[in-house]
């Protein structure tokens, strides 16, 4: 198989298993401080799964700046795929948020975003990103009282058919993974997507500057909130916050709900789990091109013992990559079952295990796993519907063949 995809699925195969360690195991120790795991993958597996849907929508456009011939048959690709992808998130959406929040409604309303992007130049998509990384953050803050407040349950059909407003609002701004600020996560992963990801020099730059913009992100945060006094001004303006005492203690150790309260603008300094600040965007996106670039340089050895070892690693986490939907879909499922019955580290090491060897023998039969191949085959027909549909209305002044040439 392809060295770039092979890493490009890797990557996606540790974020599922990040998602899965973040939903299965405990997000904090008895004194109230992340676990292992929450610090390791919190924010940044869901972060990854974005950047990594990037990366593929740049795959799925030829790595390059879409064209006015082939326009409207993207368009149509992208906005079919969206909507079989938001249907399956709403279809899961009657599980249980505080088991795992969906994210794949979300996930829908960004490939509806990226419509425009695909056909916008790179340098101006990598603007628009760090344009977006700073500034929505910003707009979020202004606009979240004036906004409905977030339900943070698992959006539903029944959600969508009765309250449309609110859950757009919640989808893209006040939700779990705001569309809006995530969109700093697509620009990423579209212009990652259109590097030559099989040179070398761009595996290592993705490594080397994903780990600078992670840690730099990581540094600024800390330094802003204990140097510069920012702590010290968000607990002066928590009497007048919508959050208790422990509420806001736990959104600056473990993270967020989506996004900070609108009380102080030294909020904009925090880099927790899920609170889309400029710096959590930035450090968990670099943490994102980190990892891929890693996972890409790792296929890229030489010495027989270490490759062996890299392909008995990366092998059956580039299968269940290659299929995250599938698995996620059925990761959420089990966790809201009766099945899970298993305490969180046993259940967790289940899930992991099933997960590779489905993959492993999925990829190795059937191929594209069974939700991909639904919403492959769903975007394709409405490619090529929309594809054939102008040339169908030349065909009468050109004649039939025309129409199918």
């Amino acid at each position: 198989m392809n060295k770039r995809l092979v890493g490009v699925d890797a990557a996606r195969g540790v974020a599922l298993l990040g998602m899965m360690a973040v939903h299965s195991l405990n997000e904090s120790n008895p004194d109230g401080s992340p676990t292992l795991a929450f610090a390791v993958f919190g924010g940044r597996a869901a972060a990854t799964f974005a950047v990594l849907a990037g990366v593929g929508i740049a795959f799925m456009t030829g790595r390059a700046r879409v064209r006015r011939p082939a326009a409207l048959g993207t368009a149509a690709a992208l906005v079919a795929r969206a909507l079989a992808i938001g249907a399956i998130g709403l279809l899961l959406g009657y599980t249980d948020a505080k088991l795992g929040a969906v994210i794949l409604p979300y996930y829908a309303v960004l490939f509806l975003l990226a419509v425009p992007l695909v056909f916008l130049p790179t340098w101006l998509v990598a603007i628009l990103g760090v344009a977006v990384t700073a500034g929505a953050p910003v707009l979020t803050h202004l606009w979240l009282p004036d906004l409905p407040k977030p339900s943070l349950a698992n959006p539903t059909l029944g959600y969508l058919l009765h309250h449309p407003v609110a859950l757009l609002s919640e989808l893209t701004i006040t939700g779990e993974y705001p569309a809006f600020p995530w969109l700093a996560y697509l620009c990423t992963g579209l212009v990652i997507g259109r590097l030559t990801l099989s040179k070398v020099g761009v595996a290592a730059g993705l490594l080397v500057s994903g780990a600078v913009v992670a840690v730099g992100a990581a540094v600024t945060s800390w330094w802003l909130l204990n140097p510069m006094g920012g702590l010290s001004h968000i607990w002066i303006a928590q009497p007048d916050s919508p959050l208790t005492v422990p509420e806001t203690n736990e959104l600056l150790t473990l993270g967020g709900d989506g996004t900070t309260p609108p009380g102080s603008w030294w909020w904009l300094a925090v880099n927790a789990p899920h609170t889309s600040t400029p710096l959590d965007l930035a450090g968990t996106a670099g943490a994102a091109a980190g990892l891929l670039g890693a996972m890409l340089l790792l296929t890229r050895l030489t010495w027989p013992v270490a490759r062996r070892v890299v392909w008995a690693v990366q092998t059956p986490l580039a299968a269940a990559g290659s299929m995250t939907l599938t698995l996620y879909t059925a990761h959420i499922m089990f966790i809201n079952s009766d099945y899970d019955v298993y305490d969180p580290g046993t259940g967790y090491a289940l899930q992991v295990l099933v997960a590779l060897l489905i993959g492993l023998a999925w990829r190795a039969t059937a191929g594209r796993g069974p939700l991909e191949s639904l919403v492959t085959a769903v975007a394709n027909l409405a490619r090529r519907r929309l594809t054939r549909w102008p040339t169908a209305g030349v065909a009468g002044v050109r004649g039939a063949r025309g129409a199918t040439s």
